[in-house]
């Protein structure tokens, strides 16, 4: 069976590669960028892990001051005069909307080099599907985010920097240390269905080309991210919960090699768990313009991934290939294989996964999403121990951006679940209707 996968994997990913490099009118591409947690967060995603996702395509261009005629803005033939007070073409003067659109921050200008930030997420859904979106029927504060960084610029020699973020909401339970079964580090920091988190606090060294961020970090596996404001959807996927991890602790180093290569590489303590011993592993890859149209981030982890009752033993990759079809077409297809053995589990895990997206930009502020999940269980999650069980899921969903610091996120979702594994309710199929707002700051 591994065999089997691995070569199905390659033969999915070339056969998609194949068509994405000889796409015609090709766009400037919407990569995965695994720095997007170690620097400052967009003012409002929306359209294509880590900003692993640039979803700022769907805000409008700024309508403010310029001597270039901007469609809609006041400012059209004014010039600078506009925002000088002047009248202008504009006749009886300006109004709110010649001026600058730049989005409200928290804080302004930086303190000591440090820059300030955060993101409040409210959604509702109509079932729970246990992946991150719970008590259903209900409007919930997911996230309430708060980030304080400084970044490690090497290109004047030696920089230095760190980060750390705060978590509050109903997603914090999820996002916390939760790796070793014993409540350190914030793993028991919890208020009723709510609680808090610190997903990231790390220090970074950076030199010329290459940096090292030591301490707790969000992972480089995957495409979908725990914070709100790295995702498409509102909702997240079979593959992203149950068979990745979400954060480490440890050391990793990133290399711009250059000509559109990137390199990463590092020791981590296992998976999901704060500033304690649980695992030995390596955590590395890599991320490459294969053209002026394609992007392939490849990253994978190896080694003992936990302790005690939680220890396992394997290893897990995961490929995500970006491509812009056309200015307002952009297909992800993201594929992962996890294979471990564990002496602290019933069975090992196994799993393989074929995640697509297709973004389509229908206006300046809005962006159309599709996501097709393929969820394959061989062993090790939702109980199965032998066999196979396959779980489908569909989503299309809206990015609406109602001004420079908001963003509405309607879906819905289908799941097939043919052999009943996930759960009683879900049975062989399920709709879900759900949407969140994002309000940056």
């Amino acid at each position: 069976m591994r065999i089997t996968k691995m070569a199905l994997s390659a033969a999915i990913a070339a056969a998609c590669l194949g068509g994405s490099v000889f796409a015609q009118a090709p766009a400037e591409p919407t990569t995965s960028d695994y720095g997007y947690y170690a620097s400052e967060a967009a003012p409002v995603t929306s359209g294509t892990q880590a900003a692993q996702h640039d979803y700022s395509a769907v805000i409008p261009a700024a309508c403010g001051c310029s001597d270039a005629p901007i469609s809609g803005c006041c400012d059209s033939g004014c010039g600078d005069s506009c925002c000088d007070g002047g009248l202008g073409a504009c006749g009886g003067g300006c109004d709110s909307a010649c001026g600058s659109d730049e989005p409200w921050a928290l804080i302004e200008n930086d303190i000591l080099g440090f820059t300030f930030g955060g993101w409040t997420q409210v959604g509702w859904h109509s079932y729970n599907n246990t992946l991150f979106n719970q008590h259903a029927d209900n409007v919930n504060l997911h996230q309430a985010w708060l980030y304080a960084e400084r970044v490690a610029d090497g290109s004047c020699g030696l920089g230095l920097g760190g980060r750390i973020d705060y978590l509050y909401g109903v997603d914090a339970q999820d996002t916390q240390a939760f790796g070793i079964a014993n409540n350190h580090w914030d793993n028991s920091w919890d208020n009723g269905i709510y609680g808090h988190a610190i997903p990231q606090l790390y220090m970074e060294a950076a030199y010329g080309d290459l940096s090292v961020k030591v301490g707790h970090f969000f992972t480089l596996i995957g495409y979908e991210v725990v914070g709100a404001t790295g995702n498409f959807f509102y909702s997240h996927s079979y593959t992203m919960y149950n068979s990745e991890p979400f954060t480490h602790t440890g050391a990793l180093a990133t290399y711009n090699a250059g000509d559109g290569l990137t390199l990463y590489g590092g020791y981590v303590m296992g998976w999901d768990s704060g500033f304690e011993d649980n695992g030995d592993a390596f955590l590395g890859g890599y991320s490459y313009d294969l053209t002026d149209s394609t992007n392939v981030t490849s990253q994978y982890i190896v080694g003992r991934f936990g302790e005690g009752a939680a220890s396992e033993v394997g290893f897990m990759t995961s490929t995500v290939a970006t491509t812009s079809l056309s200015d307002d077409l952009t297909h992800v297809l993201w594929i992962d294989y996890l294979d471990t053995d564990g002496s602290g589990r019933a069975v090992q895990r196994e799993t393989f996964d074929v995640n697509n997206y297709l973004l389509i930009s229908l206006t300046d502020r809005a962006t159309w999403g599709h996501r097709l999940e393929w969820y394959n269980i061989d062993a090790g999650v939702y109980g199965v121990t032998a066999g196979r069980s396959d779980v489908y899921a569909y989503t299309t969903g809206l990015n609406y951006a109602a001004g420079t610091n908001l963003l509405l996120r309607p879906e819905v979702r289908w799941d097939w679940d043919k052999d009943g594994v996930v759960g009683n309710e879900l049975g062989a199929s399920q709709t879900t209707v759900g949407a969140d707002m994002i309000l940056t700051f």
